[in-house]
């Protein structure tokens, strides 16, 4: 089916689907399939390594002929410079997040950039819209990676924030197949963000061993770690998190580890493995075209399904 509506005419992707900017994941291999499937890739900017990330920007241009975007993680990425780095790079979207939206909104929109904030609550929401940003992604607490330590679901979120701001809304959060995007599209968002179906994806960066886990885990693994301090973090249940999780008045970014051995080199004890809880709807490693193509049917499947169950 084809879409048409505030964030793909924002975005200019053909489907109103948005890859989640994971620290090192997110990088040009993994965002360019989501292009190229007609989604929305995002290249991260939280690992910090900005002369890698102008080098990835590069390589979508090479991989693909379609609209992409950048992140930008604040609290990650501290150099003053990073608005104007990617403003440089002619990158048309942005979404910002982990700060305030008042830093960067006013000078990349000036430049002409297309500028969506992520929000953890309705105050972060309101605050994001009477600063200019064109859109927001509504983050509930079931998705993967940092979180508000004060986590709300995206059932009550979603709806709360539409009914106070008419932005176009970006759902993340709990959002994983054509079923799921239809809810999220019934609570008023108009398109959604996929974080850890991204992250077992075929064409994902990460390790075998994660993606396996992702696969093989159940609903309930996941742990929310950080739940006093801050960040908070939604991450899959391994030993480290298990017992991270007992110790509360740890703060678990001190306990991070060594991501780059999880996320390449496989050793799922050896940093913290940032995963939704959709984790337990997930069976198996899939292509992105097939991931994002099986979402656009089901979306369609289900509202045909709705539409004659509760004729007019």
């Amino acid at each position: 089916m084809k879409f048409d509506n505030r964030v793909t005419r924002m975005t200019g992707a053909e489907l109103p689907i948005v890859q989640a900017p994971m620290g090192w994941i997110a990088r040009s291999q993994l965002a360019s399939a989501v292009c190229n499937a007609g989604g929305l890739g995002i290249i991260e900017t939280s690992s910090g390594e900005l002369d890698v990330i102008r080098d990835e920007i590069l390589r979508m241009r090479e991989l693909t002929d379609r609209p992409f975007g950048v992140n930008i993680a604040q609290a990650f990425v501290r150099d003053p410079d990073i608005a104007q780095f990617i403003i440089d790079q002619g990158v048309r979207f942005v979404t910002t997040s982990a700060g305030s939206p008042e830093r960067y909104t006013e000078l990349l929109k000036s430049a002409g950039l297309t500028v969506f904030h992520v929000v953890p609550n309705l105050k972060a929401a309101i605050k994001a819209v009477e600063y200019g940003v064109d859109g927001l992604i509504v983050e509930g607490g079931e998705g993967g990676g940092f979180k508000n330590p004060q986590d709300v679901a995206s059932m009550v979120l979603l709806p709360l924030v539409r009914s106070k701001v008419d932005v176009p809304i970006i759902a993340a959060g709990g959002f994983v197949d054509g079923s799921s995007m239809a809810a999220a599209f019934a609570l008023g968002a108009e398109g959604v963000q996929l974080g850890t179906r991204m992250v077992s994806a075929m064409e994902s960066p990460v390790h075998e061993n994660w993606k396996q886990a992702i696969v093989n885990a159940q609903e309930t693994d996941t742990v929310f770690l950080n739940r006093f301090q801050s960040p908070g973090l939604r991450a899959l249940r391994t030993d480290r998190t298990s017992a991270l999780e007992k110790q509360p008045e740890v703060n678990a970014m001190t306990e991070f580890g060594k991501p780059q051995d999880l996320y390449f080199g496989g050793d799922m004890e050896s940093a913290i493995p940032l995963t939704g809880q959709v984790c337990g709807r997930i069976e198996e490693v899939r292509p992105v075209a097939d991931i994002l193509g099986e979402i656009c049917a089901e979306f369609e499947e289900t509202l045909h399904r709705l539409e004659s169950s509760y004729p007019r």
